[in-house]
């Protein structure tokens, strides 16, 4: 039996369905407003909480012999940092210095190893959606959009050393925009605009070092490619191997219909 913190969107659902196709048992907690009701006919048991409710996610966990889990979705911010906490996650809460989405995490993953449950990273029931060095999917590339790759990776990784954001956008050696607290979209958006109207801007996303994978896999999906070719951006680069393509089909049907070049990049690409 393996826990699944459940937040939003699809993530979950892509575990649910690995997990089943191993013949692993699945027992979900999921949040009220933020988790998929779908969710439910695909996972053994579910049992439904609102965000903050720290002590009875883990006593649901433990009641059902629940001893290793994972944490895949998304909590909105405003609900993360709005959060009504119980009283473990009031306590949690009393302890951190700098209250961010992977101190707060970090935190719940000690709080639940103390009830037995390790936390563990989703990777290995997911990896066959996380393409490694030489995945391209679209347009090919001229000289000067590999040149902005490499300087996108190079500027992204060193951005996400400083815990600013993850993804940048560049055009021919100018950086454009920096993902901050606002996330990777909006950054493309930003950046596609400042390309003006010849576009050619060049996305870059990255795990930054020491990404703690249990709780954040940096993810692409079909949302991101339209931005990308709504907002002018005609390359979008990723960190090969800890980028998950979400609806992997559709964004690469996506990405050769809107003309936005897809590219896994590990820095030696």
């Amino acid at each position: 039996m393996i826990g699944l913190i459940a937040g939003s969107k699809n993530l979950p659902f892509m575990f649910a369905e690995e997990a089943r196709r191993r013949g692993d048992k699945v027992t979900a907690v999921a949040f009220e407003g933020e988790t998929n009701p779908a969710l439910a006919a695909q996972v053994d048991s579910i049992e439904w909480l609102k965000v903050g409710q720290l002590g009875k996610m883990i006593e649901a966990l433990k009641s059902r012999g629940v001893d290793r889990c994972v944490m895949l979705g998304q909590i909105a911010p405003k609900n993360l940092f709005d959060l009504r906490p119980d009283l473990r996650a009031m306590a949690l809460l009393f302890t951190l210095k700098r209250r961010n989405a992977h101190t707060i995490f970090g935190a719940i993953a000690d709080e639940l190893a103390r009830d037995g449950i390790t936390l563990v990273t989703a990777v290995p029931w997911l990896k066959r959606w996380m393409p490694e060095t030489g995945y391209r999917v679209g347009p090919r590339l001229s000289g000067s959009q590999e040149d902005d790759l490499e300087f996108g990776w190079r500027l992204a990784k060193d951005v996400s050393r400083l815990e600013i954001g993850q993804s940048v956008v560049v055009k021919e050696g100018t950086v454009l925009a920096v993902e901050a607290f606002e996330g990777t979209d909006a950054c493309l958006e930003r950046g596609g605009k400042l390309a003006g109207k010849k576009r050619g801007g060049v996305g870059m996303k990255v795990a930054k070092a020491g990404h703690d994978m249990r709780f954040d896999i940096p993810c692409i999906g079909p949302k991101t490619v339209e931005t990308c070719a709504e907002h002018g951006v005609e390359v979008l680069g990723f960190e090969a191997g800890k980028t998950l393509l979400i609806d992997q089909e559709e964004v690469e049907e996506l990405a050769r219909e809107r003309k936005v070049t897809i590219a896994a990049w590990s820095g030696e690409s």
